[in-house]
């Protein structure tokens, strides 16, 4: 595991912010496609959980692999990444109401192409702010 890990911190920062991602996307789409088809949960129900679920992958993954050299402590990454995602999932939300509700889309299309803008926004603010090392 540990060679995996040093192989992958070898890849540059956008690479490991995107398989990362991957994982938790995936994780995400997996949730909420487990609720909504198998306990029948409205999408934007299933969505919540999701996030929460997801949140946990992401976080974890950045703070081993995409940010691992910033050195940050938790005390200061967690709440502030926590915020960030927080952001990211009510433009998720929104983006995602909206293309459930005006577009003709399977509700995993729409999920999985409304997480890949998100995308962009949260590796910006995560790298700028709940990551960034604090000010002297």
């Amino acid at each position: 595991m540990k060679a995996l890990l040093m192989w992958l911190r070898g890849w540059p920062q956008p690479l490991r912010f995107m398989a990362v991602g991957g994982a938790a996307a995936s994780t995400h789409l997996l949730v909420v496609a487990l609720l909504v088809q198998g306990l029948h949960w409205p999408p934007l129900a299933a969505n919540v959980l999701a996030f929460l679920l997801a949140f946990w992958v992401s976080y974890g993954g950045h703070t081993l692999l995409t940010f691992a050299h910033t050195g940050v402590a938790h005390r200061q990454a967690l709440p502030r990444f926590f915020v960030v995602a927080c952001a990211a999932f009510v433009v998720n939300e929104v983006l995602y109401f909206a293309a459930l509700r005006w577009l003709p889309w399977h509700y995993l299309i729409s999920l999985f192409l409304v997480l890949l803008a998100v995308a962009v926004g949260t590796f910006i603010s995560s790298k700028l702010w709940a990551f960034a090392q604090p000010a002297p």
